[in-house]
């Protein structure tokens, strides 16, 4: 693999079993791409030697997608620990005291925080299910955003349908909107409810866009990764 810097608005999620697949697809997609997502589900299968792999080795840049939610000492502890592999990014719940304890575990690092709004994958019947309070998704994501830059967040996870009213928020300036749910014209949606194309989820303000299926179980992942890239310089 190249260390050719590539776009790296464009974030891969390697939603692949173990490490060892997941360092296959992106030798297969090479110097196209120069942002990796590595999330809970590789965990187990050396999601983490995957990371500092691609980082230390290959000069990746990594956004590792633990969506952390626990006590506050638990959340700090947990995040000191990852913050030592000098990671780019990491998700935690948007909650506000997760947020404030996430930013004190990686005080003195580079890593950041990213603050989960309300998951891609679900509707306000999912939220009624959770006893989320009543209202639009898109309301209470914008509110949950506030109150995560509020509480510090570097950023935060979003819905593209909902990057710009994020954008226009004040508390926003200078703060990251990463948009999973991105898929490019034509492809499946899989267990996304609230999705864009990559040039229109970049048009209303997300910095990163994150894909995974459209791109690894493509017959030619580099090439779908580099139609991606190639539709995002044209925004």
């Amino acid at each position: 693999m190249s260390n050719t810097p590539a776009d790296d608005r464009l974030i891969v999620a390697l939603d692949v079993p173990n490490a060892i697949q997941g360092l296959k697809v992106a030798e297969q997609i090479g110097d196209a791409v120069s942002f990796y997502k590595i999330g809970l589900g590789m965990l187990t299968g050396g999601g983490l030697a995957l990371a500092n792999e691609l980082k230390a080795e290959h000069g990746k840049r990594i956004f590792l997608d633990m969506k952390l939610f626990d006590i506050g000492a638990t959340v700090e502890n947990a995040v000191r620990g990852l913050a030592q592999f000098d990671l780019d990014f990491l998700t935690v719940h948007g909650d506000p005291y997760v947020v404030k304890a996430a930013k004190e575990g990686a005080a003195g690092k580079d890593m950041k925080i990213l603050a989960v709004t309300i998951l891609t994958s679900l509707d306000r019947q999912d939220l009624d299910g959770a006893l989320i309070k009543d209202g639009g998704i898109k309301d209470l994501v914008q509110e949950r955003a506030g109150n995560a830059f509020a509480a510090g967040a570097d950023g935060v996870i979003a819905s593209p349908q909902e990057a710009a009213l994020i954008r226009a928020l004040p508390e926003a300036e200078g703060r990251l909107i990463v948009t999973p749910g991105v898929r490019p014209t034509g492809a499946a949606l899989g267990d996304q409810k609230r999705v864009a194309t990559p040039a229109s989820a970049v048009a209303d303000g997300a910095d990163h866009i994150v894909v995974g299926r459209p791109i690894w179980t493509a017959d030619d992942p580099r090439a779908a990764a580099q139609a991606i890239v190639d539709e995002l310089a044209t925004v």
